[in-house]
């Protein structure tokens, strides 16, 4: 079977003026089981009965038709395109062919704008015609090669208030942010650098925007002084607090918090009062 959206290899069956017909199989076969590959992509030493690799897609006349470039997408695959313009019924990708690419609206994760990116796969509708939607977790991958510790680079995909930031590690991989995790302020198509945290049994990434515990508790040591600069040198909730309130004030999860008030406790730089968190005033020289 001739399956739109893939590379796949078929025989040369047929020559005609205008290019030349494949096959699944080097024998003469009806015209419901050919495709026409192009003059101007047909290889110089192409012959009658050898087999070549090619791509098949829908011409702008809705004809199946095959190409030898690499469009770079497949059916099933995950990829970063440019929506050229939008229209009645999606937005339009531009992509390596000349027929561009639908984005239904039924298939948008938020309204795309003209000019910018979004990440999507590649999928064959009901017409049998080549779509892409921004639903992309089932088509993302699994056997991502990084490992614990690794630094990655990923889209935001989806945020969910349940499970976290969903994200697309390198544009394939499937990657989550859990909720514990401190990440405010990020928007589906952000671009992000994160920490691996973990790799689950099913190969998907569970991510962090934070250092490992040593290094982040430097950091947010530094931030919680910052803080008390900027507040008169009080906190008005200590590491009691609840984690929601200390997630939305720092930006930090409640354990994070407490290891650096721990932290600047020890070198005496803080008080823990019973209403929050006071800076160690320096004493003065006369």
């Amino acid at each position: 079977m001739i399956e739109i959206g893939k590379r796949q290899k078929l025989f040369i069956v047929k020559r005609v003026e205008f290019g030349v017909y494949l096959a699944e199989t080097k024998e003469e076969c009806s015209a419901q089981e050919r495709v026409l590959l192009p003059g101007k992509e047909v290889p110089e030493n192409a012959e009658t009965g050898t087999d070549i690799e090619v791509y098949i897609y829908r011409d702008s006349e809705d004809r199946m038709i095959a190409t030898t470039r690499d469009p770079g997408l497949s059916v099933g695959e995950t990829a970063v395109l440019f929506v050229k313009e939008t229209g009645k019924i999606g937005a339009f990708l531009g992509w390596m062919l000349e027929k561009d690419l639908l984005l239904p609206f039924k298939e948008q994760t938020r309204k795309v704008k003209q000019g910018e990116e979004c990440l999507v796969a590649l999928y064959v509708d009901k017409s049998g015609r080549l779509c892409t939607t921004m639903n992309v977790y089932q088509y993302l991958r699994t056997d991502s090669p990084y490992q614990k510790d690794d630094r990655v680079e990923g889209r935001v995909y989806e945020i969910s208030e349940r499970f976290g930031v969903f994200v697309a590690v390198d544009d394939r991989y499937s990657a989550l942010i859990p909720r514990r995790e401190p990440a405010q302020d990020l928007a589906v198509g952000d671009k992000i650098n994160a920490r691996v945290v973990e790799v689950l049994e099913d190969g998907k990434l569970t991510l962090s925007l934070r250092e490992k515990a040593y290094i982040q508790m430097n950091k947010d040591s530094q931030k919680l002084l910052e803080m008390l600069e900027k507040s008169e040198g009080k906190i008005p909730f200590n590491d009691k607090a609840d984690p929601e309130l200390i997630r939305l004030k720092t930006g930090m999860s409640k354990n994070e918090f407490k290891r650096a008030v721990g932290s600047l406790y020890k070198q005496r730089l803080i008080v823990i009062e019973s209403d929050g968190i006071r800076k160690v005033q320096e004493s003065k020289t006369k």
